[in-house]
C-alpha cells in the first residue's frame, strides 16, 4: 500500500497521466479514419483534434509545477519493493525532452499556413514528431512515475501506445500497401478558369470509387502509393455520371503550381472517400449552395449528382470570386440554371472596370458588363436572396475560405436557421 503524500502531488501525477492519455487520443483524431469523422464529421473531428492538443499542452506544462520542491526527499517504495520515484536522468529525462518538444510541435501545426515548408514536408515531420513525443512520454510514465510499478496502469499505457503506434502503421504503411492494389490513371487535365484546372482520373484495373458527392480524398499524383507527396481536394465529379474522378484544383503552391504539368496516362493514389458534405439522409426542401472562390468544388460535384439523378428540390448556388476570371465551369453553369433550374448568384469582390478579360472559356469573355452582385456575401445578400419564410427549412452547404464560412454560418443563424440545416467543410484550420 502506497504511503499518502499531499493533494498537490497527486495532483501533478494525475496532470502528467492526464496528458499523456490525451496524446495518445489525438493519434484516431488525425481524420484519416472514417469511423471517427463520419460519425461526427470531419470538421468536428479536427477541431477536438485542435482543442485536445491544446489541452495536452497545458497539462504537460503545469505538471512539473505542481510537485512540491524538497532537498532531501525520501522516495516511497512500490509494490514490487523497489522506489516508485526517481531523480534518475535516464528516467526524467525522456520526459524533460517531450516537455520542451510538445509546446514547440503544436506551436508549428497551428502556424502550418504561415510556414515556408510544403504540406508534404510539414506531414511527415509531424507523424514523426508526434511519434517522438508520445514514445518519450511513454518511457517516462513507465519508469519515473509513482504509479509507474502497477501492473493494471502499465497494461493500460501499453495498450493505448500499442493503439497510436497501429493508428500510425496503418496510415503510413497498410494503408497505402491498399491504395497499391488499387491505382488511378490521369485522364485528362484541362483549364477551367484563371490559374484552375480539372483534373480527372479513371480507375485502373478495379471498379472506382464508392463516394458521394461532396466528399473529399488525398490524391497523391505521380508519386508511389508510400509516397508522402498526398494532398486534400474535394471530388467535383458526380457518382451517378461514371466511374472516373474529378478535381477543380487551383494553383495556389506546392503541387498545385505544376498542376498543369501533369501528362495523361500518369499514375495517381487516392485515400479516400472524407468528408460529411454530403446529402445522403437530407431532406430539406431546399438546398442553397455556398462557394468561396476554389471551395466551389465540392458544391459543382453536389450539383452535378442533383441534376444527374434528377432532384427537383429548388437550388441556389452563391458562388463568389475575386475577378471575373475565377469563375470555374461558367458555362456548365449556365446549362444547370437553364437544365436543373438552378439559381447562380456570381458575387465579385473586385468587379472588372474595362476591357477584356485575361482567361477565355468556349464562347464566353469575362470583363464586359457585369450583371452579377458584388461585395462580400454577406447579411444583406443573404437576407435578399432568403427572404421568403420556406427558406429558413433549407439544407444550407459551405465551402470557401474560413472567415467567410464563419460569417455566413454567423448570418444564417441570426436569420433562423438552425445549426443542423448547415453543413461546412473546412482545410484550413487555426
Amino acid at each position: 500500500m502506497r504511503s499518502p503524500r499531499p493533494f498537490l502531488d497527486e495532483l501533478a501525477a494525475g496532470a502528467g497521466m492526464l496528458a499523456f492519455a490525451v496524446i495518445l487520443l489525438e493519434f484516431v483524431l488525425s481524420g484519416r479514419f472514417r469511423t471517427v469523422s463520419r460519425k461526427i464529421g470531419m470538421d468536428a473531428t479536427m477541431r477536438f483534434h485542435q482543442l485536445v492538443a491544446r489541452t495536452a499542452v497545458v497539462l504537460a506544462f503545469i505538471h512539473p509545477f505542481l510537485y512540491r520542491i524538497q532537498l532531501n526527499p525520501i522516495y516511497p517504495k512500490g509494490r514490487t519493493g523497489q522506489f516508485s520515484l526517481t531523480t534518475d536522468f535516464a528516467s526524467i529525462g525522456t520526459g524533460i525532452l517531450a516537455w520542451l518538444l510538445l509546446p514547440v510541435f503544436v506551436a508549428l501545426a497551428i502556424s502550418r499556413n504561415h510556414s515556408a515548408y510544403s504540406y508534404e514536408t510539414w506531414r511527415l515531420t509531424h507523424g514523426i514528431g508526434a511519434l517522438l513525443i508520445a514514445g518519450f512520454v511513454f518511457h517516462h510514465t513507465m519508469s519515473a512515475g509513482r504509479y509507474s510499478d502497477d501492473p493494471v496502469l502499465a497494461v493500460v499505457w501499453i495498450v493505448l501506445f500499442a493503439i497510436a503506434l497501429l493508428s500510425l502503421i496503418y496510415i503510413y504503411l497498410i494503408e497505402p500497401l491498399r491504395q497499391k492494389k488499387r491505382p488511378w490513371r490521369v485522364r485528362s487535365v484541362s483549364p477551367v478558369a484563371l490559374k484552375t484546372w480539372e483534373l480527372t482520373l479513371e480507375p485502373d484495373g478495379h471498379e472506382g470509387l464508392a463516394y458521394e458527392a461532396g466528399q473529399f480524398v488525398w490524391l497523391n499524383v505521380g508519386n508511389n502509393s508510400f509516397s508522402a507527396h498526398e494532398n486534400p481536394f474535394s471530388i467535383s465529379s458526380a457518382p451517378a455520371l461514371g466511374r472516373h474522378l474529378q478535381f477543380t484544383i487551383k494553383e495556389l503552391g506546392d503541387f498545385t503550381k505544376t498542376i498543369g504539368n501533369i501528362k495523361p496516362g500518369t499514375q495517381a493514389f487516392i485515400d479516400g472517400p472524407h468528408g460529411n458534405l454530403r446529402l445522403s439522409g437530407r431532406i430539406e426542401p431546399g438546398i442553397a449552395l455556398i462557394a468561396g472562390g476554389i471551395g466551389v468544388a465540392p458544391l459543382l460535384g453536389i450539383l452535378r449528382e442533383l441534376h444527374a439523378t434528377g432532384d427537383k428540390r429548388p437550388t441556389t448556388l452563391i458562388y463568389a470570386n475575386r475577378v471575373e476570371d475565377q469563375i470555374v465551369h461558367r458555362e456548365e453553369l449556365s446549362v444547370l440554371a437553364h437544365e436543373h433550374g438552378t439559381k447562380i448568384v456570381h458575387v465579385l469582390s473586385d468587379p472588372p472596370m474595362s476591357s477584356a478579360s485575361e482567361f477565355k472559356i468556349g464562347d464566353i469573355a469575362a470583363g464586359e458588363t457585369w450583371v452579377g452582385e458584388t461585395g462580400l456575401v454577406d447579411t444583406d445578400l443573404l437576407k435578399r436572396l432568403f427572404a421568403a419564410p420556406e427558406t429558413k427549412n433549407w439544407l444550407f452547404m459551405l465551402c470557401g475560405p474560413s472567415q467567410m464560412m464563419e460569417n455566413v454560418e454567423v448570418a444564417l443563424i441570426d436569420m433562423g436557421v438552425a445549426p443542423r440545416q448547415i453543413l461546412s467543410e473546412r482545410f484550413t484550420y487555426d
